[in-house]
């Protein structure tokens, strides 16, 4: 950390207390100018590490937290279709659970004994003289009909009061779909106006899941990607779905993007309002593309990228043409691409817009470093990408690449603050830092301070 401060023996730095590491004699081989030899107690002692360059997919994982919430398109709500009064309520408290089918509400209304009694007269009308007249009193019998079922009479019932030829004066108003009532919006005598809303069903088969993505998890979240997650009432179970939406805007409260995701709910464990904690998890080619093999060949549906199938076709919620998968963001092929060279997070020392790595170098009698400046690609969880600069196999530190950087500062060569080379900075004269010796001392091994 400062390169200025020599000292004899072992010990801390006077300054900023961290420890001195051996700073060792050039002599024997003639290093190059990015180069710096250690002996192997000095690079023990500076607790340098180095890890191979290879050749992998770099895998990235996204971390975020959400909340179970109803799937949009699976909430009704049951409302009056015509005046009257709800003489009972057969769900009547909120959390019932219905099937399709179950009645719900008996009502009584005047417009409905009215609109059947001009079914039943048009019906006797068709049924007592014919030609024309009796093709005109039909179409009367027809409209008739039409008018119940927009009254909210199913065809069974519509038979019914053909059959009979008497008018019901309560309409029982069944569930159109099977669920649970999240809402009871109206009370037993109470009178309603059409459109009044008097409950609300959820389907939980199927639930959504709200996660809270940051700005820089964007780039690795994609339509129709799986998601696992987990949640405090199962422990150790896992849940998947697949991400269905992500909003256009930002939140600028918490900064954050919500993502969708969709996911089954068949035994009904997930309940709205629990909190998970869900993964995504990516896979990066050597040109940072995110690619997915699970979806080589499949074609996803761009209003609804949760209906993921093997080929073309329509999908079966919304009616549009499925797309290929690779026009919704995917990098997919038929084989899988080019593994990229990835090295550990910890290894490039970066500043501005150089990043400088520490190389190994092979076939040497004492541990010995090259400095050497590349090109670095995205940043995938604990790894780089590395475009350019590096070999595979090649032997990169991990651990004390801080500590050679300084080395080479104290030695004027190029480093990563100091790319062309040249005297150390000077610095604060602090402790009992000594002076530079004279050039024609004998040179001895000395500490000289260095970052961890």
């Amino acid at each position: 950390m400062h390169p200025q401060i020599k000292l004899p023996k072992p010990g801390k730095c006077p300054i900023c207390f961290m420890d001195l590491i051996p700073l060792e004699s050039d002599e024997g081989e003639e290093l190059g100018p990015r180069q710096l030899r250690l002996s192997e107690t000095a690079a023990q002692l500076a607790e340098v590490e180095t890890t191979p360059v290879t050749r992998r997919y770099a895998e990235h994982i996204v971390r975020m937290v959400g909340k179970v919430d109803y799937d949009e398109t699976k909430v009704v709500d049951i409302t009056a279709w015509m005046p009257g009064r709800l003489d009972r309520l057969y769900v009547d408290y909120t959390g019932t659970t219905v099937r399709k089918g179950d009645h719900l509400v008996l009502m009584y209304s005047p417009e409905l004994i009215v609109a059947q009694r001009e079914l039943i007269q048009a019906v006797k009308s068709a049924e007592r003289i014919g030609g024309l007249d009796q093709e005109l009193s039909g179409s009367m019998a027809r409209s008739a009909e039409r008018k119940l079922a927009l009254l909210g009479l199913l065809p069974d019932q519509i038979d019914a009061i053909r059959r009979s030829e008497r008018p019901n004066d309560h309409l029982t108003i069944y569930a159109p779909s099977g669920g649970v009532v999240i809402d009871k919006a109206a009370k037993q005598g109470m009178y309603v106006q059409t459109g009044t809303k008097i409950y609300t069903i959820a389907d939980l088969s199927v639930v959504w899941v709200f996660l809270e993505a940051y700005e820089s998890d964007l780039p690795w979240i994609r339509y129709g990607q799986d998601v696992a997650f987990t949640t405090e009432a199962y422990p150790g179970t896992d849940f998947h779905g697949r991400v269905a939406f992500i909003e256009p805007v930002l939140d600028e409260r918490t900064r954050t993007v919500k993502v969708r995701v969709n996911v089954p709910n068949p035994e009904g464990k997930l309940k709205p309002g629990m909190f998970v904690r869900a993964t995504v998890g990516s896979r990066l080619a050597a040109d940072g593309r995110v690619f997915d093999t699970s979806l080589v060949g499949k074609w996803i549906s761009p209003m609804h990228p949760e209906i993921v199938k093997d080929g073309p076709g329509k999908c079966h919620v919304c009616g549009m043409d499925l797309v290929p998968a690779e026009q919704l963001g995917y990098g997919v092929a038929d084989k899988a691409p080019e593994m990229p060279l990835v090295i550990p997070a910890t290894a490039p020392l970066i500043t501005g817009k150089r990043a400088v790595v520490y190389v190994q170098l092979p076939d040497r009698d004492q541990p010995t470093f090259e400095g050497r400046e590349i090109v670095l690609g995205p940043r995938a969880g604990d790894s780089y990408i590395v475009q350019e600069g590096l070999r595979e196999g090649e032997r990169v530190v991990t651990h004390g690449n801080f500590k050679i950087d300084s080395a080479l500062q104290i030695r004027a060569k190029p480093s990563m603050m100091a790319p062309e080379g040249g005297a150390p900075p000077p610095g604060h004269q602090h402790g009992e830092a000594r002076p530079s010796r004279p050039e024609n001392a004998r040179e001895q091994p000395v500490e000289a301070a260095h970052d961890h």
